[in-house]
């Protein structure tokens, strides 16, 4: 799915450069644009799935542990954000946006057993199947970036950006939950659990450089489309992720301050986070923390410029 719509989003960007050779304008020939400050304000009905990889007791393999299905948080649900943006000097832009989704849900009955570690934690949880379980993941996405307009035209503009992504999830769980007790000989499971009620919670903060495109057009007056889409791969260390942001809209003008956006956005993002431990000049693999969460669905908002 990453690649069709990575590819539709660029065949759009770069539609206009190809078009007509002969119809690409100069800088000389460009109208010289003012400084401006936009403020959109607006919401996403996000269709969320996200899960975390978790571990078979009993097996000691690995699997997704559904956050919609098998934990019964909202799959759909609104989701806000606003965006800054100041455009100047012609063809320099930055950009600050910032979007939420809290979700908290209560499971009347567990329906797998499994087993989970938090980063930066030596501990594993043990959650045995037939219990209730109150689970809450919220996510905040901060994005940071700067864009550069490599061509423009009397009615389009292509660009290039670089820019940060960072994601502050909170994971938690409340219920009858067992710490495993490991022995000494550092096994990644253990049989043995001391179960009480409890509450276990971790935020993470997880940055991502970004790379992308964008491009508008101006297919009738007052009506633009615009498009961007942004991806990263990364892995340092123990830490792990990748990043997809893919967005198509189409801006009203209302009037010359005030615009109407409709659209479609993207967004999936893998976190994993491996852990190990030094004994005796060695490294133990212990955990893995893997979450990985996406939002597909239309988004509207409302944007003054001045």
């Amino acid at each position: 799915m990453f690649k069709t719509l990575m590819s539709c989003a660029v065949l759009f960007i770069a539609t206009p450069v190809f078009a007509d050779d002969n119809n690409v304008i100069t800088p000389e020939q460009v109208n010289v644009l003012p400084d401006s400050f936009t403020i959109n304000i607006g919401g996403l009905y996000a269709n969320s799935d996200s899960y975390m990889v978790v571990t078979n007791p009993r097996t000691g393999g690995t699997f997704p542990l559904d956050f919609e299905n098998d934990l019964n948080l909202k799959e759909k649900q609104f989701l806000p954000f606003i965006e800054l943006a100041y455009s100047f000097n012609q063809r320099h832009n930055i950009y600050l946006d910032y979007k939420s989704l809290h979700r908290t849900a209560q499971s009347p009955e567990i329906a797998k057993d499994f087993q989970f570690t938090l980063p930066d934690s030596d501990i594993t949880y043990d959650v045995e199947a037939g219990i209730s379980l109150k689970s809450t993941l919220d996510i905040d996405i901060l994005r940071l970036g700067y864009g550069y307009d490599i061509w423009q035209g009397e009615n389009y503009t292509i660009g290039a950006s670089v820019g940060l992504h960072t994601m502050f999830i909170k994971t938690a769980f409340e219920g009858e939950i067992g710490i495993c007790v490991p022995n000494t000989q550092l096994e990644q499971y253990c049989g043995e659990t001391i179960t009480t009620p409890r509450v276990v919670d971790k935020s993470l903060t997880a940055p991502l450089p970004n790379f992308g495109v964008y491009g508008d057009y101006e297919f009738s007056p007052g009506w633009v489309f615009k498009a961007y889409a942004q991806y990263f791969s990364l892995k340092y260390n123990d830490i792990a992720g990748s990043l997809v942001d893919v967005r198509a809209v189409v801006e009203a003008e209302l009037n010359e301050d005030w615009s109407l956006i409709a659209g479609f956005n993207y967004y999936e993002i893998d976190v994993d986070y491996k852990q190990t431990l030094t004994a005796l000049d060695q490294d133990f693999y212990i955990a893995d923390y893997k979450i990985n969460y996406s939002f597909t669905g239309p988004m509207i908002s409302v944007q003054y410029t001045f």
